[in-house]
């Protein structure tokens, strides 16, 4: 029942996704799309300054929405990236969108839900940027990850408390579910997924986590 209704939910939110909370215009929207812009470019810097060296690596985006973070890492020296996501219109986007950066040779987008898809290949990097917010078992999810990935996996996971948190619950309530996290509850969810310590960092509203294969 989640997964469905939260599938629905992405289907009627892709075409929207650039307009971050719709097309509402009022004083405190105005200042949550500011926290929350500030907060996505910097889990967007923070994500390519961990998946470094990214020349001639492979990279696995999951749910990777319209296509953002994959043609960022095929347009700066990435080998192949694989962007998966549940939603076909966002899967749609992120096509065109890779064919009109030129990067389509290097990126392949899949509709399917990551959970239940069967890998036969690892990825040097996993992304999971905006994820986490709707994985309702988060440990055996990051388990999986983790399988296929050879040297680190870098998540954000929405942070409990305060206004932003207050503001997407409120906002999601009868939309779909929404996960969000404190430092202590993503400790706990990695150690039971069976990683290695990950390392935290507070960006805006996020925290940022790493995980990485012990060399």
């Amino acid at each position: 029942m989640h997964e469905n209704d939260t599938k629905q939910f992405f289907e009627k939110y892709a075409a929207d996704f650039d307009d971050l909370y719709g097309t509402q215009k009022s004083v405190i929207n105005t200042i949550i799309n500011t926290l929350f812009r500030r907060s996505m470019k910097l889990r967007y810097d923070k994500t390519f300054e961990e998946c470094s060296p990214l020349e001639n690596k492979t990279v696995i985006d999951i749910g990777c929405g319209p296509g953002y973070y994959a043609l960022s890492f095929a347009s700066n020296g990435a080998s192949k990236v694989l962007g998966i996501d549940f939603s076909q219109n966002m899967i749609d986007l992120a096509t065109k969108k890779a064919a009109e950066a030129n990067v389509d040779h290097k990126c392949s987008f899949i509709v399917d839900d990551f959970n239940r898809r069967e890998f036969d290949e690892s990825f040097d990097y996993a992304v999971l940027m905006g994820i986490m917010d709707y994985i309702e078992e988060p440990s055996p999810f990051l388990e999986k990850v983790f399988s296929i990935t050879t040297e680190k996996v870098v998540i954000s996971f929405p942070q409990d408390g305060g206004i932003l948190a207050w503001q997407r619950k409120m906002r999601y309530r009868n939309r779909c579910p929404l996960f969000m996290y404190t430092e202590a509850e993503i400790k706990d969810i990695v150690k039971a997924a069976g990683l290695p310590n990950p390392k935290l960092r507070y960006i805006g509203r996020d925290i940022f986590a790493t995980v990485e294969r012990e060399k």
